[in-house]
């Protein structure tokens, strides 16, 4: 089987083809020219990588006709929330016009295979205390114009399964976190700044942003694992909420996280980390998924806590 994951250098992508290459799945990875290859570096050697930018449909188009993939795993998208506020067209480019050219690209190429799209719970946006714990069927309340440009990607893959039999599925995965995970998000920012702290290179003051949201999340192990089983056993046009069923508020990460060092830290609130809408609970009901696939969690998210910070030891 040959599969195609654009984003292939992004946190998930990485360990999305690390996944696929031990079931020996031959893997083709897109990447934009400036994209930073240090998450796939170990990998170069055995998958086939090809350079991309989504939002030339010309471009997509080539890499489909030369690779003729199996299967799609699209997971390239402006992801970080806060650079969508300061770049809404840009993000709204990236994610929604860089769909419609894969999809686009598939139509002209007469490649009918199966594709999954990583949406996000983002979509939710504002959601009621009685509307938790958050079920495929909720109403989306986007709060930021990344979530906005994610309901268009999940739209565009329910229209494109109605209109031209388009093979989708839609996986909307809750926070995922793990080695590899960017600094500018929240648990492996706080992992980050431990491990600073921790080598001499950073005063012992962490900075936070809003420490009362809660959120749910799930090693990104787990999470690329639900990825294949959305395209081996799920049902085509439907959309799946992917989470642990379990909300910590980030007080709780980061206390967690100063359990696994010596060092005495001060927490100092920092207001460049504060959102200018943020989502007071995000809480995913994941029954959908696990009742269809048997999907369920496997590492605790300590462990995944606690892997975050041993990377972040390694880099700094």
């Amino acid at each position: 089987m040959r599969v195609l994951i654009t984003g292939i250098t992004g946190f998930a992508g990485s360990h999305l083809a690390e996944f696929l290459l031990a079931r020996d799945v031959e893997v083709v990875g897109a990447y934009r020219w400036r994209s930073r290859m240090d998450n796939i570096e170990h990998l170069t050697s055995d998958v086939h990588l090809i350079e991309c930018d989504l939002r030339d449909a010309i471009s997509i188009r080539t890499v489909l006709q030369e690779t003729k993939p199996d299967r799609i795993f699209h997971l390239a998208a402006q992801s970080f929330v806060p650079a969508s506020w300061q770049s809404p067209a840009d993000t709204l480019h990236a994610n929604a016009i860089g769909q419609i050219n894969l999809f686009e690209a598939m139509r002209s190429c007469d490649l009918n295979c199966k594709i999954q799209i990583a949406c996000s719970s983002e979509e939710y946006g504002l959601q009621l205390e009685n509307e938790l714990p958050i079920k495929e069927t909720n109403a989306f309340r986007p709060l930021s114009p990344y979530a906005v440009s994610k309901v268009t990607q999940d739209l565009l893959g329910w229209q494109y399964f109605r209109s031209y039999g388009t093979q989708v599925v839609r996986t909307r995965a809750f926070n995922h976190s793990g080695p590899r995970r960017g600094d500018v998000f929240v648990d492996s920012s706080f992992a980050q700044q431990v491990a600073l702290i921790e080598a001499g290179k950073q005063e012992p003051v962490i900075r936070v942003g809003n420490l009362d949201a809660k959120r749910d999340f799930t090693d990104v192990r787990d999470i690329v694992r639900a990825y294949w089983l959305a395209l081996e056993k799920c049902e085509i046009g439907e959309a799946y909420n992917i989470s642990s069923g379990v909300a910590r508020s980030i007080q709780e990460v980061l206390d967690l996280l100063l359990t696994m060092t010596d060092r005495q830290v001060q927490v100092e609130p920092d207001p460049d980390r504060q959102r200018p809408s943020d989502i007071p609970v995000l809480l995913g009901d994941p029954t959908k998924f696990c009742s269809r696939t048997g999907w369920a969690p496997e590492i605790p998210y300590e462990q995944t806590l606690r892997d975050t910070l041993d990377y972040w030891r390694e880099r700094v």
